[in-house]
């Protein structure tokens, strides 16, 4: 069973309570839904990622982005960019002013707005480009620095157990590895052998991603790869109580009242940060994924996405 692999974790001299990690999802996993996810049990969650580039412009909506408060920490934030010094700069800003805990580089993301810039995933095809920005960012960092990639940028071509290794010898502290290419997008099934492979070739902690929607398939992938923890990504979409669920004893089915309690809870949280108007249009997907498998859901979606005030998704919840 999952439970069975679910233990503490230290990532370079940050103790986390568990391994079950909740990913960081653009326009997703803000700090309303990353409270949320934290309070059912989730051991470290990730910012979306921020642009070391935006950093470098003092943009503004780069700094939100890494937003968040004392019930989130240990707090992660995942920067992506191409320029090891930008990178390293971006790292060192959001520790000495966002007080980030741990500092997450990506090279996983797969849509061709990054990619195009020849960055996320597209950095594993560039080694050397790989070892600079690792190395630039954990010598500047002052906190432990991970890496999340995917199997390979084409496929047939995995590159993810070469990728690792030049992480750790750059001076990454764990790396998270997604068994999809790019070019599968979020396609087909997520491959568990890579994940295996990439254990067997660094000592540092491997976090298994893709396909982790339930206990099975946890206990499944720890089984099978022997990887040190899980990175929980759609399948936490209206779904916080996965890590009760994947941490604890037996499966959590949330009840309409769970339900209401939570998204409630979550759209409190969202006002508080960013003002009712912005609140409420942003945490319209979380409702419509709330009430996903409830009856009348088609229905229920259709008055989240319409929904222009905190009355009209209370209202809302009336009906689950």
């Amino acid at each position: 069973m999952a439970e069975s692999f679910i233990h503490e974790l230290n990532i370079g001299g940050v103790k986390l309570k568990n391994n079950v990690f909740l990913a960081p999802l653009a326009g997703v996993a803000d700090s309303a839904f990353r409270t949320v996810c934290m309070e059912e049990g989730a051991g470290l969650c990730f910012s979306e990622m921020i642009s070391a580039k935006g950093v470098s412009y003092g943009s503004e909506g780069s700094k939100r982005l890494a937003y968040h408060t004392a019930a989130e920490e240990p707090f992660a934030v995942q920067i992506f960019g191409r320029e090891p010094n930008l990178m390293a700069d971006a790292a060192r800003f959001f520790v000495t002013e966002f007080g980030a805990s741990i500092i997450d580089i990506n090279m996983g993301c797969p849509v061709p707005k990054v990619c195009g810039n020849r960055e996320g995933s597209f950095l594993m095809t560039e080694p050397e480009t790989v070892f600079e920005i690792v190395k630039a960012v954990a010598e500047k960092a002052g906190v432990p620095v991970t890496v999340k990639m995917r199997r390979g940028y084409r496929s047939g071509n995995e590159l993810a157990p070469e990728i690792a290794e030049i992480c750790e010898k750059a001076g990454a502290s764990a790396v998270t590895v997604h068994g999809r290419f790019r070019d599968q997008m979020y396609s087909g099934v997520s491959d568990i052998g890579v994940i295996k492979r990439v254990k067997e070739r660094v000592k540092i902690p491997v976090i298994a991603s893709g396909d982790i929607v339930s206990k099975e398939s946890a206990g499944k992938v720890f089984e099978e790869t022997g990887c040190d923890g899980i990175m929980i990504g759609r399948g936490a979409l209206g779904n916080p109580w996965i890590f009760r669920t994947l941490t604890g004893d037996e499966e959590i089915l949330p009840t309409a009242g769970m339900i209401r309690d939570t998204s409630l809870h979550q759209l409190v949280l969202e006002i508080e940060e960013k003002g009712e108007t912005v609140a409420v249009r942003e945490i319209k997907k979380h409702f419509a994924w709330y009430v996903k498998g409830r009856k009348n859901a088609a229905a229920l979606r259709n008055v989240a996405f319409s929904a222009e005030t905190r009355e009209d998704l209370v209202a809302l919840l009336e009906h689950i």
